[in-house]
């Protein structure tokens, strides 16, 4: 029975995406179609990704893009989304043989759900693969984008979850931000859905650490003011401001975090004071204390080396 278009974009993908495809054969007949949005290509994506589809016999659909925005990409397939879920997976991370299938038989087994989240494995720099599982999670919709936003869940990978097309309704992911739209759009989508989790691994997640650390060195006030312009958005699905707090404070001090590995201790040190003027949990705390210590240090050391080469 097929039930379940899935949405992948793409931009110059064409060394992973047939490998991507390739992964999502196993779940054939539940796929009614796979999307792939072409943003922007320079490369051979759509012609890589349409052989793939053809030796693999998979329904693919393909939509030709400029959005520059892996937001505004999946934003046109959920619009052109016909079957009644949406299981969302980028050009570069893998899906696990049997996950579309065990998130599906949680929609039939809990047929109130609107929404399944799964584990997924996390893969850094080509090393280092953990396991993420879904905690904390609650089938109530509110409390879930609550804590999701304040980071008392695991998060959600794009990829190792699967959401009704009912449910994400006119939802949109939104775009021309430089990181942290995926949150956006899960806390939206979370704030009126009911929610069930499932503990087997969906996907693999890919990341490199340096690509996702220079998004928050390019013009660093300006981004995080348009992010947060969109993250108090939210307030209009109820969500309570402190949470969005909780938010800028988890996303300041990242960015705080990065910045002090690369020696900007003044850029490093305005993001800190938003953190840590943000509620926290306790680990977070710490991670800001430690921090300011370190600053600290690091500015001694350094006037006591101007001092020594005035003397």
């Amino acid at each position: 029975m097929t039930a379940v278009s899935v949405i992948i974009p793409a931009h110059n993908a064409s060394a992973t995406v047939a490998d991507t495809l390739a992964t999502l054969r196993p779940e054939a007949e539940v796929i009614g179609e796979v999307i792939l949005v072409d943003d922007s290509s320079t490369d051979n994506t759509a012609a890589v990704a349409a052989d793939a589809a053809s030796r693999l016999a998979l329904p693919l659909r393909i939509i030709q893009s400029s959005c520059r925005d892996a937001g505004g990409s999946r934003n046109l397939a959920l619009a052109a989304a016909r079957f009644p879920w949406i299981y969302m997976i980028d050009a570069d991370d893998l899906h696990l043989d049997g996950g579309l299938r065990a998130l599906l038989s949680k929609t039939r087994t809990k047929p109130g759900a609107d929404m399944v989240v799964g584990a997924y494995r996390r893969r850094t720099d080509g090393q280092n693969r953990q396991f993420k599982m879904p905690c904390g999670y609650t089938a109530a919709g509110l409390a879930n984008a609550s804590a999701y936003l304040a980071g008392r869940v695991r998060s959600i990978a794009v990829g190792s979850a699967l959401v009704s097309r009912r449910a994400v309704g006119d939802t949109r992911f939104p775009t021309g931000l430089a990181y942290d739209e995926d949150t956006l759009f899960w806390a939206r989508v979370m704030s009126k859905a009911s929610l069930e989790v499932v503990t087997q691994p969906i996907m693999v997640y890919f990341v490199s650490s340096g690509r996702s650390d220079d998004r928050f060195t390019i013009e660093p006030e300006r981004r995080f003011l348009e992010w947060r312009l969109a993250l108090r958005e939210l307030l209009e699905c109820g969500i309570p401001k402190s949470s969005l707090k909780a938010r800028e404070g988890l996303v300041a001090l990242k960015i705080a975090r990065v910045h002090y590995a690369r020696g900007d201790l003044e850029t490093a040190a305005k993001f800190l004071a938003i953190a840590n003027a943000a509620p926290k949990v306790s680990v977070d705390i710490w991670r800001c204390m430690r921090y300011r210590l370190k600053i600290a240090a690091w500015r001694r050391f350094s006037d006591h080396q101007i001092q020594l080469q005035s003397a």
